[in-house]
């Protein structure tokens, strides 16, 4: 994919958020992630299961190759690139579904995107300094999450959510990346509470007012799990669709998900009521 290639794709997926709910379509490459570690690895497991979301309707395929759950060990950059790299190239390119790099780490993304991806979904808040400028200068959309590193039970999630994305975004522009090429995500699950989960899905509405799209990713999380009792993350759906659809009640643009056809048959219902009160 050439830089114009991928800036089009970027430019049309920011555009298609505006005006419909976008499905984002989880592909974990790791041996260890919290719901599916292990299930998608190697590449053409990992093939198989894009073009299978693609087909259920996912709009963009997020690849992931270090898992994100509390207390994963820490991988390498050289060894999330072995295990990235590969298949996005493979599953990127024009007529297939945008593609998505779940990386925290700058050099990560910069290949990333030079492979096809057009988004960087960085979940710790831009911990390494250069992963902003590496987004910038890759062409590719950034989303930016709602994570301040470690837990503040004294803090009402919701109300910080706002001023943290203030100064975030701020930053973003300083280092090169335009406002309108940022998404927003919340961040259920990272540096929060139980309580505070609840309170940013809540506070959703304000966060959509800030302008930005927003990402919500919520799918299998534990937070579902102590709230219902559901010990096994994949028997989580019908939680992570419940609250899915809550927040695109509340303006949400994008829902990251792991069962994409649950929740694109849910969507449809959802449009079809709300279309009928035109």
């Amino acid at each position: 994919m050439t830089p114009h290639e991928r800036q089009t794709q970027r430019d049309q997926l920011l555009e298609a958020a505006r005006k419909r709910v976008l499905i984002m379509g989880i592909l974990n490459v790791t041996p260890d992630s919290f719901s599916d570690g292990g299930t998608h690895q190697g590449l053409e497991a990992a093939m198989a299961h894009a073009e299978q979301m693609q087909a259920e309707g996912a709009d963009i395929i997020d690849v992931g190759g270090e898992s994100t759950r509390p207390g994963a060990d820490p991988v390498s950059e050289e060894d999330e690139l072995a295990r990235t790299i590969p298949v996005v190239q493979a599953i990127s390119g024009p007529g297939r579904a945008p593609v998505s790099i779940d990386t925290y780490k700058a050099g990560v993304a910069r290949a990333a995107c030079e492979a096809g991806a057009v988004i960087v979904n960085d979940v710790t808040g831009a911990s390494d300094p250069g992963i902003v400028a590496a987004a910038a200068e890759a062409g590719a959309a950034y989303v930016l999450t709602y994570n301040r590193g470690a837990i503040d039970p004294e803090l009402h999630a919701g109300q910080d959510m706002i001023a943290f994305f203030e100064a975030a975004i701020a930053q973003c522009e300083a280092d090169g990346l335009p406002r309108e090429h940022i998404i927003l995500d919340p961040g259920v699950g990272f540096a929060k509470s139980y309580e505070q989960n609840f309170q940013v899905l809540a506070a959703t509405d304000a966060l959509v007012a800030m302008g930005q799209p927003v990402l919500i990713g919520v799918s299998r999380k534990s937070f579902i799990g102590r709230l219902t009792g559901i010990e096994v993350a994949a028997d989580r759906d019908a939680g992570s669709v419940s609250a899915g659809l809550d927040s695109l009640r509340r303006g949400a643009h994008m829902l990251r998900v792991h069962n994409v056809a649950a929740h694109r048959q849910a969507l449809s219902i959802w449009e079809a009521i709300e279309h009928a009160a035109d």
